[in-house]
């Protein structure tokens, strides 16, 4: 059986109390693999270090759905140093590094459930796997295994002492779970966190969405004209990366302030329906579904590309461009395809409409994933630690924060001064004034 152009056995592998991986022969290569990336991440190297000294998490059951990659590998190590026992499925069909599942499996010992490429049915069935360990804390990338604790393991949602999530598009549906009283367990929002979204969103987005495309189409981006489909964190990351590569950046928004800040950021700002018609590239990331769509397709120009870096595949309406679409041509080894409409264009969409930068690509770079990993490895110990928290969505403590930014600096080998006495007791007072 061939899975995105790669030939694998006709079924993975299946080991009891360990998972379901593709293939356990490349348990070696994804072990070099996680190797290196931990070179690329101090911080959370400290922390599992300072976690295998302490065991915070003993006792505790951690079921994760997160990007199998290498930097994740890197973070449930340091879990598992932490005294917990851990299992992993994906949080995306195309994200999985199968080198790097077989490595957790056969060199770490750590059960994983994800195969790259994996139907809806196999990548549910691996949810489920996770969740029947019982975990009693929980580490999302986009809030579907916190979802299915709602739904199919809805008596297990009170033995949760807390989750963490990862991600913009999976806040906003907790906080609307939250606002219709729906949320059956406290949640850390690990994504609102400066030390994520800050980095993370922003440059970690910025540098592998563009990294992506560029891997799949060969395309020179200087001169050419980037539709970038949302402002928030990682839209500012990929208009930035867009333009420093050369880029005529079009920016599109429906929230006001994000649009007048792409604006005074020096952008062009217009509706979706104008920069269909100038764009070369697009580039959605919203958190949103039908941002490019049925309207859209038919203006856009011979050749434009279409890629998304939201977390989910609903930014840009692929059921309709296939509906309106005459013929395909499918390139699964460069994750491409070619619709050709009727009006004789052609569109090409990379990684299936997917999460771009893990479907055509490795995902962040190790050194941006270092911060976002460290924050999820001290909020679990802050949930593990703490009293039973209220069930809402929860800020990352300012201290955690702080912490992990002085401990990113020192590894960067980055000195700052420090408040004296007398600035600190300023601040804190009122008297003084002119």
């Amino acid at each position: 059986m061939a899975v995105n152009g790669r030939k694998v056995a006709d079924a993975p592998a299946r080991f009891a109390g360990e998972g379901e991986i593709a293939d356990p022969g490349l348990a070696d290569a994804g072990f070099r693999r996680v190797e290196r990336t931990d070179d690329g991440m101090p911080v959370l190297r400290a922390i599992r270090a300072h976690f295998e000294r302490e065991k915070p998490l003993q006792g505790q059951r951690i079921g994760a759905c997160l990007h199998v990659t290498a930097e994740t590998a890197n973070l449930l190590r340091a879990l598992k140093a932490g005294g917990a026992a851990v299992a992993c499925c994906a949080s995306n069909p195309l994200s999985t590094q199968d080198d790097v599942a077989a490595a957790l499996v056969k060199k770490y010992a750590i059960p994983v459930f994800a195969v790259r490429g994996e139907d809806r049915d196999r990548y549910y069935a691996h949810m489920r796997a996770v969740l029947e360990s019982r975990p009693t804390l929980v580490i999302d990338d986009g809030a579907d295994l916190i979802s299915q604790l709602h739904t199919d393991f809805r008596a297990q949602a009170g033995q949760v002492l807390g989750a963490m999530e990862e991600t913009t598009t999976g806040v906003i549906r907790l906080r609307a779970m939250e606002r219709d009283g729906a949320l059956a367990m406290p949640v850390v929002a690990v994504n609102d966190a400066q030390t994520k979204y800050l980095f993370d969103n922003r440059y970690g987005t910025g540098q592998s969405t563009l990294d992506a495309i560029m891997r799949v189409t060969d395309m020179l981006i200087a001169g050419s004209v980037f539709v970038v489909c949302g402002y928030g964190w990682c839209g500012r990351g990929v208009a930035m990366r867009a333009r420093g590569l050369g880029a005529q950046v079009v920016v599109t928004e429906v929230a006001p302030l994000r649009a007048l800040e792409a604006a005074l950021d020096g952008f062009q700002v217009m509706p979706m329906r104008a920069a269909a018609r100038l764009g070369d590239i697009f580039t959605t990331v919203t958190g949103d579904r039908g941002v490019i769509g049925a309207a859209h397709f038919p203006l856009m120009k011979d050749g434009a590309v279409l890629a998304n870096a939201g977390h989910f595949d609903v930014e840009i309406d692929v059921a309709a461009l296939r509906k309106m679409t005459r013929k395909v041509d499918r390139d699964p080894a460069r994750e491409a395809e070619t619709f050709h409409l009727p009006n004789g264009r052609r569109l090409h969409l990379l990684g299936q409409g997917r999460l771009v930068n893990l479907a055509c690509a490795t995902g962040h770079p190790p050194q941006v994933m270092d911060m976002s990993f460290a924050t999820q490895a001290l909020s679990a110990q802050w949930v593990a630690r703490s009293s039973r928290l209220p069930s809402k969505v929860h800020e990352v403590p300012a201290n955690l924060v702080e912490r992990i930014a002085a401990l990113k600096l020192k590894a960067m080998g980055v000195r700052i001064d420090a408040l004296s006495a007398e600035q600190k007791r300023y601040l804190a007072s009122w008297q003084s004034g002119t």
